[in-house]
């Protein structure tokens, strides 16, 4: 035996397989499990707009930053202080930090970006640069 496994598998690629898929059922980015924060995202001539979903989680432990084009948002959902010996019966929401990334579809600066958040959703809205914006090339009589 050319690869001899320490979980009497003779085969090296079925000992990957079992790997991956154990490495599928840790991963949070797996098919099925939401990714937080639940985004929107559009663009209308002026600006772009985006909303995030982040129910339970305090504004101030919310950062937005731009830099390179790409808006971030990242923070904390922090979990709920149980009462001792208090045990949970079922934990469906996820606790932690969090980061999204938006790559913007024109140049932006952190003094073009307006943020507010109410009801645990996040509005963000990126103001287009007067720069970047379509103008109307007038013709001229030859």
């Amino acid at each position: 035996m050319l690869y001899p496994s320490i979980f009497g598998e003779s085969d090296p690629f079925a000992l990957m397989r079992s790997l991956l898929r154990d490495f599928d059922r840790m991963s949070p980015l797996r098919a099925g499990q939401p990714v937080f924060p639940a985004i929107n995202v559009w663009q209308g001539p002026e600006a772009v707009a985006i909303t995030a979903e982040l129910p339970g989680v305090d504004p101030a432990d919310v950062e937005v930053s731009v830099k390179d084009n790409v808006l971030t948002i990242s923070g904390e959902r922090r979990p709920p202080e149980l009462p001792e010996n208090a045990r949970w019966h079922r934990n469906e929401r996820v606790f932690g930090k969090f980061t999204r990334a938006i790559r913007l579809p024109f140049p932006a600066t952190d003094d073009r970006v307006e943020a507010r958040m109410m009801n645990g959703v996040l509005r963000i809205a990126v103001a287009r640069p007067d720069a970047d914006k379509p103008r109307r090339i007038e013709i001229k009589a030859a």
